[in-house]
């Protein structure tokens, strides 16, 4: 594990031996065990949602037009439908900025979700990193990023560590001659969604992407979008191929922009707030645990020097939880727990001592 600050170029070989492509949903498909690997809401999509989407499905024998979902998600966030680009999943957002951008030195801020640097290797960029330190909180240093990078990639809040870090400080990083890519996939998670960039048009280079799979559990749908420049936007959309989003998928994307909808998502968001100080509280009075900083998103990153055989005996109790050794700048020591309601926890917590943590 990286212990210091640095950033790294060109990545030595070693790098390359991070999973890039793991993610939580491998940790579950047997469907026997209780999910605390991936961070989508539990309950969802909620009732109202899938009767919007089962009524689009009388649309399907036409081609789909995004301009009204397009509208809604420009009117939420108050800019014109030009600075909106609507992705199957922000995941095709990653891929089509690796694609597209003229980039030559992008730098990915780590740890964090690791399918921006994926598609950026895969589109054939020489990947730097910016790592940030435990001992810090992993909190963001703009300093250690390098003048020279033209495209800087980040989360806020950040998955795994679950920092949620300042605008301020995120839009620091902004300068002209770059592209400033925030993942916001979790923003809608955090209660006032606080520190979030969504929305702005004065920061040079902004690109903020967006996903409806989390707070809505759509991961199956595949929708997302991206709010930018509006001539980023025209950049990106040459590159998407036709039609990329499904008409079930727009009716989605209309109908979470509402405000019935958004006052939903932020009545959850206080009750993760809620649900994830009764996790944290019970996960500190383990000695050998350790929680980085104050968790703002929907989990929790945890260190624990057997943290490789905990997750395996837990699996035995049936809880699956996220390994965090995939992640660049962690190690086998760190683990990754989705919050979820006090009965669910009080289980994980009781499973947790049961698996020898002291």
């Amino acid at each position: 594990m990286h212990t210091r600050t640095e950033q790294q170029a060109p990545a030595p070989a070693s790098d390359l031996a991070y999973d890039l492509r793991h993610h939580g949903d491998a940790e579950v498909r047997d469907g026997s065990l209780t999910d605390l690997a991936v961070n989508v809401r539990t309950g969802t999509p909620p009732q109202w949602l899938r009767d919007e989407i089962a009524a689009s499905l009388g649309t399907l024998a036409a081609y789909p037009d995004g301009r009204a979902a397009r509208a809604a998600v420009a009117a939420r966030h108050g800019v014109g439908p030009e600075r909106v680009l609507l992705t199957a999943g922000a995941a095709e957002a990653f891929v089509l900025l690796a694609r597209a951008l003229d980039v030559r030195q992008p730098v990915v801020v780590h740890p964090q979700f690791t399918e921006p640097e994926a598609a950026l290797r895969d589109a054939g960029h020489t990947v730097r990193r910016a790592l940030l330190r435990a001992a810090d909180g992993f909190r963001l240093d703009p300093s250690t990023v390098p003048d020279t990078a033209d495209l800087v990639v980040m989360g806020n809040p950040t998955n795994p560590t679950s920092v949620l870090h300042p605008a301020d400080a995120v839009a620091e990083l902004a300068r002209s001659g770059r592209v400033l890519v925030v993942d916001e996939a979790f923003m809608d998670a955090v209660p006032g969604e606080r520190e979030s960039l969504a929305g702005r048009t004065d920061v040079p280079g902004l690109v903020v992407l967006r996903s409806l799979t989390k707070t809505w559990g759509l991961a199956g749908l595949r929708i997302g979008y991206v709010l930018a420049d509006p001539a980023v936007i025209a950049l990106l959309e040459r590159a998407q191929p036709l039609w990329p989003v499904s008409a079930p998928a727009l009716a989605a994307a209309s109908a979470c922009m509402r405000a019935a909808a958004l006052a939903e998502a932020e009545a959850a968001a206080r009750r993760y707030g809620e649900d994830r100080a009764h996790l944290v509280a019970g996960l500190r009075k383990f000695d050998e645990v350790s929680v980085v900083g104050e968790p703002a998103g929907p989990f929790v990153l945890l260190r624990h020097p057997r943290a490789a055989d905990v997750r395996e005996r837990l699996r035995d109790a049936g809880f699956a939880v996220r390994r965090g050794d995939t992640f660049p700048g962690l190690g086998a020591e760190w683990l990754r727990i989705a919050v979820r309601d006090r009965g669910t926890t009080d289980r994980f917590l009781r499973a947790l001592a049961g698996a020898g943590v002291r």
